[in-house]
């Protein structure tokens, strides 16, 4: 069943999800671009909290459809192999960046209960306290991926039965839990709720690896993703939370925008040989695929600790006279200059978790 459709499937992207590595074959600039810029929106966003970014680029929903297609192309080989070599280039990181976490919590009042082993294999959300929140709620995206790799086995065969009607149904899930108010509390619920908003753009990974998306006519796509983006769009100004219209808290929105979204981005992929022709891009785009789960893992750590050295700045007269210390932009730089630093003194983790000679820089 794995290699049933590969007749005219296009070359999937190598690299786009994190538990691919650099020198996977078959790259992919468009979606090499893509993830980068995924990346950067989502440390964007996280600095300065512009709610209308997520509808000018739905950076969650992207990059789980990268990470889709890439999964598809890999269940070419033993499923029970490509779990475990994804579980391995996923859980290593975490298990690198949860103990700096958990000690700076721990000193910061933090008492841990039977629920750490969610550190371990984060199938809910790992715990913490109030003081390192903002470093660990960015592991949602690291449990819901976990969920998907499960799951693709089972959702491969049954996207390959009838692949356009199992793209249709797969908003049932999140259309029947905004009818309901939601779902489950606690753990289950978090994890039930994010799988079921981004299924549809995992699955359009299936659609595009399998050659799908492109036997879907231009017009038939033109038609769809409008629809798609508009009733996300209204909804999203019809049910705001706490007055603001931030993709993130409106998990139908979400999942309706990002589709029409996606949709467009993966049907209508351009070549991009303007990256070939400038090797400083094509060198920053590569790293952002090579360490995308540094960056990822650590950018909040990053705008934590920049707090702080913005703090001691003040006490450097020309630095008070000179740079804009009160802006959130001076912020956003230095944040940057960290990740970089992450990047330079951890990135080695994921070479060693995919099993490669450790490196400094991809």
């Amino acid at each position: 069943m794995a290699g049933a459709h590969r007749r005219g499937a296009p070359p999937a992207a190598a690299r786009t999800d994190p538990a691919a590595g650099p020198g996977d074959v078959g790259r992919d600039r468009w979606f090499d671009v893509l993830r980068a810029f995924a990346l950067v929106r989502v440390v964007t966003y996280h600095t300065f909290e512009w709610q209308w970014l997520g509808l000018v680029f739905p950076s969650m929903g992207v990059m789980f459809a990268l990470a889709g297609s890439l999964m598809a192309r890999s269940l070419e080989r033993p499923a029970r192999q490509v779990i475990r070599g994804r579980l391995r280039r996923l859980l290593i990181p975490l298990w690198v960046f949860g103990p700096v976490i958990g000690v700076a919590m721990l000193l910061h009042g933090w008492v841990p209960g039977a629920d750490v082993l969610y550190w371990v294999l984060p199938v809910g959300d790992p715990p913490g306290n109030a003081w390192g929140e903002q470093a660990w709620a960015v592991l949602w995206y690291l449990r819901t991926y976990l969920w998907f790799v499960l799951l693709s086995p089972a959702l491969l065969r049954v996207f390959r039965l009838a692949p356009v009607p199992v793209l249709v149904l797969s908003l049932v899930p999140v259309l029947a839990l905004t009818a309901l108010g939601g779902g489950p509390d606690g753990r289950l619920g978090s994890a039930v709720s994010d799988v079921s908003v981004f299924l549809f753009c995992w699955l359009l990974g299936f659609a595009h690896r399998d050659g799908v998306l492109d036997r879907l006519r231009p017009g038939q796509v033109v038609a769809v993703a409008p629809v798609l983006l508009a009733a996300g769009g209204w909804w999203a100004l019809h049910h705001r939370v706490d007055g603001s219209y931030d993709l993130d808290d409106i998990p139908l929105a979400q999942a309706l925008w990002s589709a029409g979204f996606v949709l467009l981005l993966l049907r209508f992929r351009p070549a991009c040989a303007w990256l070939g022709r400038h090797p400083l891009a094509a060198r920053v785009v590569k790293v952002f695929n090579a360490r995308a789960v540094t960056v990822y893992l650590w950018h909040e750590v990053a705008l934590m600790a920049s707090v702080p050295l913005i703090d001691l700045m003040w006490n450097v007269p020309a630095f008070e006279r000179y740079l804009p210390l009160a802006s959130t932009w001076l912020q956003f730089g230095v944040a940057w200059v960290l990740v970089a630093a992450a990047v330079v003194l951890l990135g080695w983790v994921e070479d060693v978790a995919a099993k490669r000679r450790p490196r400094l820089m991809p």
